[in-house]
Formats: structure tokens, C-alpha cells, sequence
């Protein structure tokens, strides 16, 4: 706005030479002003005119106002004339060129009488020469507040009555105006301002329409269209604002409404007659009233004619004109033979699909061929589409689609692979995720290559597809991932299916996958059987996306021993996500039909109690005394013993920080040791399930005192916990964290030997 302003401002001083009539060129520049009521006098008797009357005797114009003829002039004050010498590097009316000067004045005389009171909002032809032989320029006057002359100078007195006519005073030089002046100065142009103006146009519209008329590649014809008309398009474009039409559209738009090098005036218009713009070739014709066509059919009509500027000449019309648009990803469908099922089977789906694919969007749509379609049935045990039950079809046809952006296959390619959320809905009412690979083409899920890509519509963008990409479960999604394929091999190794089968269920499964690479990394230093590994990647009866994480202990489908006791995980969420403190999630919120997969750089192996006090943080301090307190005592080792080696497994009660805060641990190390050891019972797994109900249960630790559980436990607590010292108040606040080699219980505080 500040640029358009600019050029304003230039134009509207450079017109200023005008001010006062018109014609014929006449006496020299030296005659003598003769003294009556005219338009003249009462100029030479106006101080404040003084240099208006200069530039009237300098231009040789100021005997025109004493004859019969009637005019009306906007009349300069000496400040507005300062102003405009001052802008123009002018030291006084001499210094500006005589035939400048002339124009500049003519452009502020109407020929006869308008009183203020005659005065309306709109153009009107003043005396100044137009760019094309026998025009004159035109004059825009709005009186919504006061009377203001082409948007910058404003009526301060008016109606000083004359015997040849009407003066009014105004506070500015009307500088002979552009294109873009007028633009700026009528307010029924302010989208068209809007969308000129728009900061991410490539094309600088404002400098090369405020081209001086002879220069290239002005004079311009613009056909400009009202706000309504903007309004009127964003309804028909389904779009809420300029904003929402891209760049490249809205240029090419504008394009279509300007013809650079002529100055068309409406008499030059015919029936069927070219009109070559800057965007392409419309049509005009005068039959009826003046209208414009597109390459669209659409039909503009104008409604005003022949705004006159100094540089071209504006016609405004009450529709914009549109480039060729492309179909929406309906209409594209439709003409597409190939895809005939596929438009059949968004009619027999739920939720009037033909009209979500025919809205705004904008969408990328995947769409199968006719090929597709009929393998698909086939397989199926289908005849038609209309055999699918709808339900099922519906989310079939919305895993083709993916809402919010037309992806186009350079991005895919930039990409590599990676993951996008289609409209079909997966577990817990996720987006179902889509998997796409384009290291031997386009690839969706492993099954579906894209065979024509970038078919661009209105609202989207179409790729079809050659397979029908069905709604996958966990094991169609670690299949189609390469970065999975070791996991795959591990999971089917010597003809294996447990895994494949029981992930290919119905149900809800959390899966923990581990990528090729911790695969290739993980050297099993343990020996635990892979099925046993496998099965601690994954939890059963839970959905959990990474959203829904936070740092707790669960269950794993793999179990201690030869038990049906399962195994936990710990999840920290702190700082990414962590399992157990040393597998992090590199891919998460992976939706398929069954489950949740997240992608983990490094195998879970299977966890000791060890694995757990390290990964926990609220064990730091218990770590800390295990190791650094206690350096002569090496726990670590010995709590890291598998199991079914003496003296695993292990039942462990572990304090707190908490717990540790609330004593003054010894700087004795053989004191502390005791006291750790005293939290340890050893060859021995002992749950809550294994706890006599509603009594008490004694083992021995192997710091030598007995240990007591009592269920149920007080207040909050799950069971208390006596220690060798006779204290019963120690909570257990956490039962069962279930490792390889033992079990953790979680106390609030630290037990005590005798």
C-alpha cells in the first residue's frame, strides 16, 4: 500500500499543471487578465490563488475563463502548488514545463457548472488530454466525507460562484493520475488493491501499472472487477479469502484482466472480437451490453466504461475472469475411463464421498484403476462394489485419501519414505497410516505402485494406483517397511507364524519395532530365546499412542521363566520416548486396523532388575548407593545374575528417592551394604499374587533378618512392609515390576535391619 501511495502521490502532482480549463491553446503566455467576476477574477483577487493564477498566465490559459463558456475548477491554494513544486524538484511555476503545466491544470476543470450539491461519488471527464487522440482524462470524486479528487486532495471551500461558472477550493495538486491511482482512490476496488498488492506475488503489478504513458509497455487496458465480484469468486472457489487461492493462480488471474500497449476504449470493442491480455486470450463482445468470456464460459459484464487515466484506460466488470481451472478430483475421475469402479464405489459409500472429493480440500487422493478394482472383488469373493458392505467399503475408499495438502510425487521423492494418515479410521479412532516407499517407484503399503502420477485438480491432486490398498493390520505395516525387514525375519524365522498370526488379529497391540539396524546391532549377550525377546516388544490389550505415554511401568507378552507371569516395560517420556532406558523411539503413532507400531533403535532385550533401578530416575538415589556408595560390594553383578542361577531370581523391595531423602544415609560402607542388602531376598520370585491374602508372609533377606508382608496394607499403601528393625509402617507403593531375573516392589521408605 505504501508503494501504490507513492506513485499516487507522484501522479497526482505531476497532473496539478492543470487546474483550470482546457482547450484550444490560445494567447500568449504575457496577455493581460481582465478584471470582472469571472473564474479569473475571482482568482486574481484570492490571495491564496496567487500561484494558481501564475500557472494560468504561464500556460497561457488564464483569458479562457473570462469568456461565456461555464466551467468548474478545483482550485490549488498556494500551499498545495508549494507542495507540488517542492515534490517535483521544482523551485517555482516557471521552472515547469510549459506544455506539463497545461495538462496538469486542464486536469482540474470540468467543463460546466457542478455545485457541491450536484457533486456524487464516482468518475466524471475533466479537460486534460488522454493518452489516446480526442480523450480526456478522467476524474474520481468521492463525497462520502466532504468532496476528496482522485483519493488526495480534498474540497476546503466550495462554491465560490463565478459569472462563467464555479470555483472550489482544495488543498491539493490533482497530479494526472494512473491506472493504480485510481485503483487506490476507489474504494470499490479495495480487494483488487488486496490482491494486486499481495505480498507473495512474483510479479510487481503496482510499478509496471504506474508505467508513464509511451514508455513500455504502457498504455494499459484493465478490466477491473468490483469487490463483489471478488466476493461473488471466493464463494464460487469455495475459499474464504484471497489467502486461500495459491500464487500462481491468483497471478495468472490478474493477468487475464490487463492488455499492456493499448488503450481500448469501449467503442473499440465488438462482437467476438480477441482480446490479447497478459494472461491469454478472453473474448468481448457489445451485443446486449458489453461482456467478457473466458476460457471457462464464464461471462463478465461491464459495468462502467472508459475510466480514462493518463496511462491507460480501466473498464470495471461484476465478475472476475478466470484462467482455464482445472477439474475438481471428482470431475477429473469422471473423465477418466480407467476409474469408472472407483467413482461407483464413492457413490455406494457412506458419507456422500462424490461431494467431500468435490469440496474444497485440498486433498491427494490415491486412486485404483478399474484393474484394481476388480482384482480386489475378485480376491474378496465380491462380484461389484455395490456387494461390499458399505461400512467396510467407505473406510476402504477413505485409506485412498489423505485430507489438508496435495501431496505431489516430487515431494514424496524428496522424502524417500515415510508415513502420511489417510481418512479411514484406525485403533482408537486414529487416523489409519499409510506407509510410502519410493525407492523403485511409489510404493503405498508395499502393494500399490503408482503407475500416473500429479494429476492436478482444483481441489487436490490424483495419483493412480494399480492395487487397491486394503485397510492394514501391524503385520501389513511391518512388512511393507524395508527399514523393518529384519524384524520380519526374526518374526517368521524357520517358517515361525505365532507372531504373524497373533499380530494379524483382531484386537488392540502395542508394538515396539525394532528398525534394522538395532536388529543388525544386537548381539543377544545373554542367550534369552528370540521368541522370548520378540514377544517383550509387544503389549497385548492396549492401543497406546505416544500422545497417551507417560513414564509408568506395563506388561509385555513375554513372561518370566516357564510362568504366566509377563514382564514389564519401562517407559520414560521425559526426553523423547524410552523403553527400559535404552531403546528410544525413532517413528511413533504408526495406525494400522489392530494396534499401534512404534519404530525403537535398539532391541528390548530382556530385562533384569538392574535394567529397571537404572531406567527408573525415582531410583537414582538406590542406584547411586548400589554402585558409587558401595564400591567394594559389586550389587550390579549380582543382581544382573540370570535367572534360575543362584542367587536369581530375585525379590526386590526398592526405596524411593523419597525414601532415601528422609534418612541420613551412611557414610559406613559395610553399614550401607547391609542395609541394601537387607531390601533383597534372593532365589525367590515372589508376587503379589503369591502373598497370603488378607495375612502376612516372612522371608528371609540376604542381609539375614526376616522381612515381613502384610496384606492388605494400610491406607494408601497396597501391603506394609516390617523390616529387621521391628518397623511396620513401610508402604509398598508399587507391586510386580516384573523382570527377567526377579520381581521389584516400590517402598516408601528404607527398611532397617536389626
Amino acid at each position: 500500500m505504501e508503494k501504490l501511495m507513492k506513485h499516487f502521490n507522484f501522479l497526482m502532482l505531476f497532473t496539478v499543471a492543470f487546474v483550470l480549463f482546457i482547450a484550444c491553446s490560445n494567447d500568449d503566455d504575457d496577455s493581460p487578465i481582465i478584471m470582472t467576476d469571472t473564474i479569473t477574477a475571482l482568482a486574481v483577487a484570492t490571495p491564496d490563488l496567487s500561484n494558481l493564477v501564475s500557472a494560468l498566465q504561464r500556460a497561457g490559459l488564464a483569458n479562457e475563463f473570462n469568456g461565456s463558456a461555464s466551467y468548474t475548477v478545483f482550485a490549488p491554494t498556494n500551499a498545495a502548488f508549494a507542495a507540488f513544486l517542492s515534490a517535483n524538484g521544482f523551485t517555482s511555476v516557471e521552472d515547469v514545463p510549459v506544455d506539463v503545466l497545461t495538462q496538469i491544470l486542464k486536469n482540474h476543470v470540468l467543463s460546466g457548472v457542478a455545485k457541491s450539491s450536484d457533486l456524487e461519488s464516482g468518475y466524471v471527464t475533466n479537460l486534460a488530454d488522454g493518452p489516446t487522440s480526442g480523450t480526456h482524462l478522467s476524474m474520481y470524486i468521492n463525497t462520502t466525507s466532504g468532496v476528496t479528487i482522485n483519493g488526495n486532495s480534498d474540497v476546503t471551500q466550495a462554491d465560490i460562484m463565478a459569472s462563467n461558472g464555479v470555483i472550489h477550493i482544495v488543498d491539493a495538486v490533482i497530479g494526472l493520475p494512473s491506472i493504480v491511482d485510481f485503483v487506490l482512490a476507489d474504494n470499490t476496488f479495495s480487494i483488487l488493491r488486496s490482491a494486486l498488492t499481495r505480498a507473495d506475488l512474483t510479479f510487481d503489478y503496482v510499478t509496471t501499472l504506474s508505467t508513464p504513458n509511451g514508455t513500455d509497455p504502457a498504455p494499459f487496458t484493465v478490466f477491473a472487477p468490483t469487490n463483489d465480484a471478488f466476493v461473488s469468486l471466493l464463494d464460487e472457489l469455495g475459499a474464504n479469502s484471497l489467502d486461500d487461492i495459491d500464487e500462481s493462480t491468483l497471478k495468472a488471474t490478474l493477468n487475464l484482466h490487463a492488455v499492456a500497449g493499448a488503450n481500448v476504449l469501449s467503442s473499440g470493442l465488438s462482437d467476438d472480437m480477441t482480446v490479447a491480455t497478459l494472461g491469454g486470450d478472453i473474448t468481448a463482445n457489445v451485443s446486449g451490453g458489453a461482456t467478457l468470456t473466458d476460457s471457462n464460459g464464464r461471462i463478465s459484464n461491464i459495468i462502467v466504461t472508459d475510466v480514462q487515466a493518463a496511462n491507460g484506460i480501466i473498464h470495471v466488470i461484476d465478475k472476475v475472469v478466470l484462467p482455464k481451472l482445472p477439474q475438481t478430483i471428482v470431475g477429473k475421475a469422471l473423465d477418466t475411463p480407467s476409474l469408472s469402479i472407483l467413482v461407483e464405489a464413492l457413490q455406494a459409500a457412506d458419507g456422500d464421498l462424490v461431494s467431500v472429493l468435490g469440496s474444497t480440500g485440498p486433498f491427494t487422493v490415491l486412486a485404483p484403476t478399474n484393474d484394481a478394482f476388480t482384482t480386489f472383488l475378485s480376491d474378496n469373493g465380491y462380484s461389484s462394489v455395490n456387494d461390499v458392505p458399505t461400512a467396510a467399503l467407505t473406510q476402504i475408499l477413505l485409506n485412498h485419501v489423505i485430507s489438508g495438502s496435495a501431496i505431489m510425487s516430487t515431494d514424496l521423492m524428496a522424502s524417500g519414505s515415510g508415513y502420511a494418515s489417510t481418512n479411514a479410521t484406525g485403533v482408537g479412532d486414529n487416523a489409519m497410516s499409510l506407509f510410502f516407499d519410493t525407492s523403485n517407484g511409489v510404493i503405498f503399503n508395499g502393494i500399490s505402485t503408482v503407475t500416473t502420477a500429479d494429476i492436478e485438480a482444483t481441489n487436490g491432486v490424483i495419483h493412480i494406483v494399480d492395487k487397491v490398498i486394503g485397510l492394514p493390520n501391524i503385520v501389513d505395516h511391518v512388512v511393507a517397511n524395508p527399514n523393518l525387514s529384519n524384524l520380519v525375519g526374526l518374526l517368521t524365522n524357520g517358517g515361525n507364524t505365532t507372531f504373524t498370526n497373533l499380530l494379524s488379529t483382531a484386537g488392540d497391540f502395542t508394538v515396539f519395532a525394532p528398525s534394522n539396524d538395532a536388529i543388525t546391532a544386537f548381539s543377544n549377550p545373554d542367550n534369552n530365546a528370540i521368541e522370548t525377546i520378540l514377544s517383550n516388544h509387544v503389549i497385548a490389550g492396549v492401543s497406546a499412542a505416544s500422545t497417551g505415554l507417560t513414564n509408568s511401568y506395563v506388561n509385555t507378552l513375554a513372561t518370566f521363566g516357564n510362568t504366566d507371569k509377563n514382564l514389564s516395560l519401562y517407559i520414560n517420556v521425559d526426553n523423547g520416548v524410552w523403553i527400559n532406558g535404552i531403546s528410544q523411539v525413532e517413528t511413533a503413532d504408526i495406525i494400522t486396523s489392530n494396534g499401534i507400531i512404534h519404530t525403537v533403535n535398539a532391541v528390548i532385550d530382556i530385562p533384569t532388575v538392574v535394567t529397571f533401578a537404572t531406567a527408573d530416575p525415582n531410583f537414582s538415589t538406590l542406584v547411586s548407593a548400589l554402585t558409587e556408595l558401595t564400591p567394594n560390594t559389586d550389587f550390579v553383578a549380582t543382581l544382573s545374575t540370570a535367572n534360575s542361577t543362584s542367587p536369581a531370581p530375585f525379590t526386590i523391595f526398592a526405596p524411593t528417592n523419597d525414601a532415601f531423602a528422609a534418612i541420613t544415609i551412611p557414610s559406613d560402607e559395610t553399614v550401607l551394604a547391609q542395609i541394601l542388602s537387607h531390601h533383597v531376598i534372593t532365589d525367590m520370585n515372589i508376587t503379589s499374587g503369591d502373598l497370603t491374602p488378607n495375612g502376612d508372609t516372612t522371608a528371609q533377606s540376604l542381609e539375614g533378618d526376616n522381612l515381613t508382608i502384610s496384606l492388605p496394607g494400610s491406607g494408601d499403601n497396597i501391603a506394609d512392609l516390617t523390616d529387621g528393625s521391628g518397623n511396620s509402617d513401610i508402604g509398598i507403593i508399587k507391586v510386580d515390576v516384573q523382570a527377567g531375573n526377579g520381581v521389584i516392589h516400590v517402598i516408601n521408605k528404607v527398611a532397617l535391619p536389626m
